[in-house]
């Protein structure tokens, strides 16, 4: 295997187009997925008879009776979402940057962000539906109720829990965004100078370091916008319904029995796309006239900023979604051990195994399928950044920001956006529904995270080591496997993680290009969340996320076993 790998890298190291063409691997494949999108948009799907260019499918999108309430609903969700995870994590880290709830936070981001959406909105729906467990935490004693209110605390109208659910994920997210760019930007040398002029702690963050930052953690957060605006999953399980978010309406044509509404589904996916490289074009608009306004507020003098308000509520913000978090993680266990839980017991009265032995066979086929594509998938993500990265160090030429907007191209788009169009080229290709063609669709969104994940860890490692080994005779090859990978073993594990997690959460990619033949524990969890029984959800919901959890903590386990007689390799 160690030769196999010698052998892989040392062809791809010595390919000075290794970049183009792992952009390429995922890159072609999204702009050909949109291409074979937007044909059936304007009539042209050879598969159903249509064969002329023609604006019907257009002109019954826009006279669905759904599609205005669609608009409203994911334009809303998505921007409020977004904007509110954003002033969350930003002023936590400006309130408490440095002190030990900051350092307690930092620690418990990765579990967080290691569980796939559909499982924490199914938590989430257990936990604050009428009949959920804060319900029944403060039923009858405090609230009088002996049966679930009649109150729509899921898919209701407003798309309030839709919002809960995004805030829960994309805080962590934006958190860790947020930490990656400080480590970047000489923060602490900054915020030491601002407090010596005395400045209090959250002006002199804000004044001080948010503009510099900024311009870091914009792509992130227009991925995040993005993937609010168009989210499947959690809008199938959380969101509203009748209407639903534009995404579901769309996935919704993509899957009725009559073709001909394929056509609409594909005007719909462009239409999503179109809204979101709106609203992203507005919040950039936004960007500019807020940095214009701000400028005399940011040279005013002023050594204060509503310092204890902010500090209050955004411990109060964070806390309450870790809260959320957690408590969503807790109820899918006990639902999964469950054989009889009456409203308004606090605690199931009958528990069982059943819902385990019963589903045993669905469970293994389910999450074989998911350890495979998730494992493949993030082995050949690893791979190529790898490669890509070392191409780097060897050429002495670093990627631009160019480059790291094409890695961000694939988390700004829809998915639906293009998913349908990949569906039809593994189609044509003949590779569709097979193992090839899902590891691939899964490598699409896999690559980016990995490789947003392990290239500053890769660019920061000190070469002078290599260059030690090399002046004493060992080759470049050698060195590269004795030296530069052990020293990387962490970040390395964690960026596999990374990949893993993001695999195991892809709901359409195994729905498109799976064709129905391949059953993930994320597919079924989401399948399933529409049904009445909980048992049985949360029993792939608790699967669906204990997978990417064991991954993480063999990633943070692995180097402290490997360097157990190294202290240096072990804190480094």
């Amino acid at each position: 295997m160690t030769k196999l790998l010698s052998s892989i890298f040392s062809v791809l190291f010595s390919l000075p187009t290794v970049p183009v063409l792992t952009l390429m691997v995922f890159l072609l494949p999204v702009l050909a997925g949109l291409t074979s999108t937007v044909l059936p948009a304007f009539g042209y799907l050879p598969v159903i008879g249509q064969v002329s260019i023609n604006t019907n499918a257009w002109e019954d999108l826009f006279s669905h009776p759904a599609l205005s309430s669609a608009l409203i609903t994911s334009i809303s969700s998505g921007v409020l979402a977004t904007v509110l995870s954003l002033i969350v994590s930003l002023s936590f880290v400006a309130a408490w940057n440095g002190t030990s709830s900051f350092k307690k936070a930092r620690r418990i981001l990765a579990p967080v962000l290691a569980i796939p959406h559909s499982a924490l909105a199914i938590g989430l729906a257990f936990l604050i539906a009428p009949s959920g467990w804060i319900a029944r935490i403060f039923s009858p004693w405090a609230t009088g109720w002996e049966r679930p209110p009649d109150i729509a605390t899921i898919h209701d109208e407003w798309g309030i829990s839709l919002v809960l659910g995004l805030m829960i994920k994309e805080t962590p997210y934006l958190l860790l965004m947020i930490l990656a760019a400080l480590d970047q930007s000489q923060a602490k040398q900054r915020l030491k100078l601002a407090k010596t002029l005395g400045y209090h702690p959250i002006a002199a963050w804000v004044k001080g370091i948010l503009p510099v930052i900024y311009k870091q953690i914009r792509l992130p957060i227009y991925a995040v916008l993005a993937f609010s605006l168009s989210v499947v999953d959690l809008a199938l399980i959380l969101g509203p319904t009748t209407p639903p978010t534009l995404s579901i309406l769309v996935l919704r044509w993509f899957n009725d029995p009559d073709l001909n509404y394929r056509t609409i589904a594909a005007a719909g996916a462009l239409l999503q796309l179109f809204v979101v490289v709106c609203v992203i074009g507005t919040w950039w608009i936004t960007e500019k006239a807020i940095s214009r306004i701000s400028i005399r507020w940011l040279i005013n003098g002023r050594r204060t900023f509503l310092e204890q308000p902010v500090r209050q509520v955004s411990k109060f913000s964070l806390n309450s979604i870790f809260v959320l978090f957690f408590g969503s993680l807790l109820v899918i266990i006990l639902w999964s051990f469950t054989r009889r839980w009456r409203y308004p017991d606090f605690l199931p009265s009958v528990w069982s195994i059943q819902s385990w032995d019963r589903n045993i066979n669905n469970l293994l086929w389910s999450s074989s399928s998911t350890l495979i594509i998730g494992l493949i998938s993030s082995f050949i993500a690893v791979i190529l950044v790898i490669a890509c990265l070392e191409n780097e160090k060897r050429r002495g030429k670093t990627a631009g920001s160019g480059a790291l907007w094409l890695v961000y191209l694939p988390l700004m788009i829809p998915q639906v956006s293009f998913l349908f169009g990949v569906q039809i080229l593994t189609i044509k290709a003949g590779i569709d529904a097979s193992w090839l063609a899902i590891i691939w669709s899964h490598l699409l969104f896999v690559l980016p995270y990995v490789f947003l994940s392990l290239t500053d860890p890769y660019r920061q490692h000190d070469d002078r080591y290599m260059k030690v080994a090399l002046s004493m005779g060992i080759s470049p090859a050698r060195a590269f496997w004795r030296i530069r990978l052990p020293m990387l073993l962490r970040p390395l594990l964690f960026a596999f993680s990374i990949g893993f997690a993001v695999s195991v959460a892809q709901y359409l990619p195994t729905l498109f290009v799976g064709g129905g033949r391949f059953s993930t524990l994320t597919t079924e969890a989401v399948n399933l969340s529409a049904s009445g029984n909980r048992r049985i959800i949360a029993v792939y919901a608790l699967l669906q996320a204990l997978l990417p959890l064991l991954c993480f903590i063999a990633a943070l386990t692995l180097p402290n076993i490997v360097f157990r007689n190294r202290r240096a390799l072990k804190e480094h």
